[in-house]
C-alpha cells in the first residue's frame, strides 16, 4: 500500500488534469477510472447542443 504522503504529487496531477478537462466543457461528462485506489484514466465526453428551428 502506498504511503499517503507519497500520493500528494499524484493527487495534484489528477486535480490539474480534471481542471484542464473541464475548462472548455459546457455540456458533457468527465469520468475517472480507478485501479487499486489510483486514478489511471480520465475520459471526457462532450455533448453539442443544437438549436432546432421550429417547423412552419
Amino acid at each position: 500500500m502506498m504511503n499517503v504522503d507519497n500520493r500528494e504529487p499524484l493527487f495534484q496531477e489528477v486535480f490539474d488534469s480534471l481542471k484542464e478537462a473541464m475548462a472548455g466543457l459546457r455540456f458533457g461528462t468527465v469520468s475517472l477510472t480507478v485501479h487499486d485506489g489510483q486514478v489511471v484514466q480520465i475520459d471526457v465526453t462532450e455533448k453539442k447542443r443544437l438549436a432546432l428551428k421550429p417547423k412552419r
